[in-house]
């Protein structure tokens, strides 16, 4: 089945009762929400990356589907740009993977290094302008208080949302150690998560590459229409093979310039884009090979390192 939702910020339905709520282009701080109606509540699955964009969802909702009263929300994992509207929704049930519950128990109370840089990027040179560009100067100020998930569960969580069932399944860890996907199976929907990135370069830490491979062979097994992914439009199956593709790609290509004795920078500069360019943030992949060369055994970078290169390399590019 072809999907043919336009690629244009607000709420679009992708099944009887299940609406997308897109955010263009899909790069840093850009993701996308789902909706889940029926029988008079609703269910949120992710609440975006500040308080003025999920407050301007939410009005959005509100206009479209009035007399639905969200009763419940779905925290897929654990960054930010999908947990930080959580805040304003104080009567909601937020629901997430007890790993995801984890990963923001801990960094609700441990020191975040990219926070640091941003809240003084002035004092840390081309990468406190890289993440000031993409993300300090847009979003920064408005980020409010961590609100966690009040209900955790460790494989799979059935919801019903009117007649309406919604299989909740933790496939991580793949793109985080708690990644959850929220399945329609009558009407063959599938909300994604960070699983699926479509036309957006993704952020992956290499240990966790067959994690994240092996949660895209099983959802390729479900009986799919219609795939609602964490970031870009809305796709189909073929979205799920594209990101398969891309981190066999990237796996592939770092290994064989690590295994020639080429360093991280040098490799991801020199790795072709090919059928992935023109994909959204497309230095992420400096993060990507730096995160496949620690995984084979080469010393950390600093991140402040990575991210110079990445700002650099955005920047001869754009």
């Amino acid at each position: 089945m072809s999907v043919s939702i336009p690629y244009r910020k607000g709420l679009h339905e992708v099944g009887p009762g299940a609406f997308a709520y897109l955010q263009p282009d899909g790069g840093y701080g850009y993701s996308n929400a789902g909706l889940v109606v029926g029988g008079g509540s609703a269910l949120l699955i992710d609440t975006l990356f500040d308080l003025p964009l999920a407050g301007e969802m939410l009005d959005t909702i509100g206009r479209a589907v009035p007399a639905a009263r969200i009763e419940a929300v779905v925290n897929t994992h654990a960054h930010p740009d999908h947990t930080a509207g959580n805040e304003l929704l104080p009567d909601a049930e937020i629901v997430a993977s007890t790993a995801t519950l984890a990963e923001m128990t801990q960094a609700a109370s441990g020191a975040n290094p990219i926070r640091e840089i941003l809240e003084n990027w002035t004092e840390h040179g081309e990468a406190g302008e890289y993440l000031h560009e993409v993300m300090g100067r847009r979003f920064a100020a408005h980020r409010g208080r961590e609100v966690l998930p009040g209900r955790g569960f460790d494989d799979e969580l059935d919801l019903h949302i009117g007649a309406t069932q919604v299989r909740l399944v933790r496939v991580g860890p793949a793109h985080t150690r708690g990644d959850v996907v929220a399945y329609l199976p009558a009407e063959r929907v599938l909300f994604a998560g960070d699983i699926v990135f479509n036309r957006v370069h993704p952020i992956v830490i290499g240990a966790m590459v067959p994690g994240w491979l092996a949660a895209c062979d099983r959802l390729l097994a479900w009986d799919i229409d219609v795939v609602v992914p964490g970031h870009g439009p809305v796709t189909d199956v073929g979205g799920l093979r594209a990101m398969a593709g891309y981190l066999r790609y990237f796996r592939d290509e770092a290994r064989r310039r690590f295994d020639d004795g080429m360093d991280y920078a040098t490799a991801a500069a020199g790795i072709s884009l090919g059928e992935f360019d023109g994909w959204a943030d497309q230095e992420r992949i400096f993060m990507t090979v730096a995160a496949f060369y620690e995984s084979l055994g080469a010393r950390r970078q600093p991140m402040a390192d990575v991210m110079t290169a990445a700002w650099r390399y955005r920047r001869a590019r754009a």
